[in-house]
């Protein structure tokens, strides 16, 4: 009788690492969550202990191989380990492989006058979209390490000398957990910090010197999924697991929802949204406000993908339920959304803290149209619903125009997700198939699953879709017609004020 083997994923996001042991057919075995501190100080700045990641990720780990113990499966039956990670988030250490800083966290506002220079005073704006397929936006990681470099005499010294080493937190943890063995970064999380080449698949040396960080030491980029060395996890393991795979987070869950094919996204419906589209093996530019990026590669292939960001998602529901008190738990407005016909001329405009994807108008203030008093909570409340579907729909509709390739289908997780009424709606816009996999960790899936392909678990990425159980399906129903009249009204008000 063969035993059966399985895949470790650590799954290292900004409030916690979850670990969790999949065996081939995608299902979870054991899972363990290890919560993380952050470090939040005036200025907007954002900060976590680099250490303290490390060692939250063992801590992680122990727990979850302690409860793949109490299965009865033996720990040499995990064959390979895969990481994903907080993206932009990164460290900077010494040739002894002492940080240097503290973690600078993808949420941190230090360099926003940083790159205020890099647009009006360097016009670096256009080179850097045509180059690296993003905006200039603190948010990435290249900016505030510049901001570390002018404003840090100690990181200053070490980079201008040679000696400063750069990495993701995914590079950091393989440095970390290889013994200083293995220095590497993937596509998917070089492309996320204003340095590296989208065309050439390199670290950008134009772009590098002009920043003034031409010294500055960069990991080896390789495939996500790739043998990037060993490690026994500081002993928890008795021999070196094989590190098969390591990808940036959002990356990750496309890939583990099946973002396989041209033309296949992903939404993470959560406090906002991520958009993420599979465009295929050729990079292609953005007139629309999505930013391009890799999708996922292996030996051989890399897909790129266009990204669209989504401000406000989830977080509209949290304020009609803490702010104006409209119910008080946000698993009953599917019941209040579909309590009422319509919603009778009410639209809400979410604009919290700025409109995203694909207008862009970060100055617009939240509000809401046509109350009427034939207007009750539920309409409130359906068109808070709404205006999720709706900013989906707009940013599905820039892709598609953006890049010429027909949405096929759209797979949605995150906790908005488990609203029928919401995902009825989407598909009723979008015209599409919507699907709902239920897959709770999709980033540690696929994750998973590309360490799978490296260890010759699977024969290729198209041979994992038997491991992607398809949970629910959604497609565009009879009022399909209303739904885009209404999403029509609603686009109407959003353009009458930009």
């Amino acid at each position: 009788m063969t035993e059966e083997t399985y895949i470790l994923a650590v799954d290292q996001g900004t409030s916690s690492t979850k670990t969790i042991v999949f065996n081939t057919d995608g299902e979870v075995v054991a899972k363990a969550t290890e919560p993380l501190k952050t470090i939040y100080s005036e200025g907007g700045f954002v900060e976590q202990d680099a250490e303290d990641i490390y060692l939250n990720v063992l801590a992680s780990v122990e727990k979850c191989i302690a409860e793949f113990k109490n299965t009865g499966a033996s720990v040499s039956s995990i064959k390979t380990c895969g990481i994903s990670n907080q993206r932009e988030t990164f460290v900077v250490w010494d040739e002894n492989g002492t940080p240097l800083h503290n973690a600078i966290v993808w949420q941190c506002k230090r360099s926003v006058a940083v790159c205020e220079r890099l647009k009006k005073t360097e016009g670096l704006e256009d080179t850097i979209k045509a180059n690296t397929g993003l905006i200039i936006d603190p948010y990435f990681s290249g900016t505030k390490l510049i901001w570390l470099y002018e404003n840090d005499p100690k990181i200053k010294q070490a980079v201008d000398n040679g000696k400063a080493y750069f990495g993701t937190i995914d590079t950091w943890l393989l440095f970390k957990l290889t013994e200083g063995k293995q220095y590497s970064t993937d596509h998917t999380n070089a492309s996320r910090t204003l340095f590296f080449n989208l065309h050439n698949l390199q670290w950008d040396k134009q772009l590098l010197a002009q920043f003034g960080l031409e010294k500055l030491n960069l990991p080896q980029i390789r495939p996500s999924a790739s043998d990037f060395g060993g490690s026994d996890f500081d002993g928890l393991f008795d021999n070196p697991v094989k590190m098969g795979s390591m990808i940036g987070d959002s990356h990750a869950a496309a890939f583990g929802e099946g973002c396989i094919v041209t033309g296949t996204a992903k939404a993470t419906l959560g406090t906002g949204c991520s958009v993420l589209m599979n465009i295929g093996g050729v990079p292609k530019s953005s007139d629309s406000g999505m930013m391009t990026t890799i999708c996922w590669s292996i030996p051989g292939r890399v897909d790129y993908a266009l990204e669209g960001v989504i401000v406000s998602c989830g977080a509209t529901i949290e304020w009609l339920k803490n702010e104006l008190g409209l119910f008080a738990n946000s698993k009953i407005t599917e019941e209040m959304a579909q309590a009422v016909t319509d919603n009778n001329g009410v639209y809400i405009i979410p604009a919290f803290s700025g409109l995203g994807a694909p207008h862009w108008d970060m100055n617009r203030r939240a509000s809401i149209h046509g109350l009427s008093f034939d207007c009750g909570k539920n309409h409130i409340v359906r068109a808070a619903l709404e205006s999720i579907a709706y900013q989906v729909k707009d940013v599905m509709d820039a892709m598609q125009q953006d890049t010429g390739l027909p949405l096929q289908n759209l797979v949605v997780n995150g906790g908005i997700s488990e609203n029928q009424f919401v995902l009825q709606l989407i598909a009723d816009l979008l015209a599409c198939e919507v699907r709902n996999n239920g897959m709770a960790d999709a980033s540690a899936l696929g994750a998973a699953l590309l360490a799978g392909v490296t260890a010759g678990m699977f024969s290729g990425v198209d041979d994992i879709s038997r491991s992607l159980q398809n949970k629910t399906s959604y497609s565009a129903g009879d009022l399909s017609n209303k739904a885009r009249q209404h999403y029509l009204e609603w686009l109407t008000l959003i353009k009458a004020a930009i």
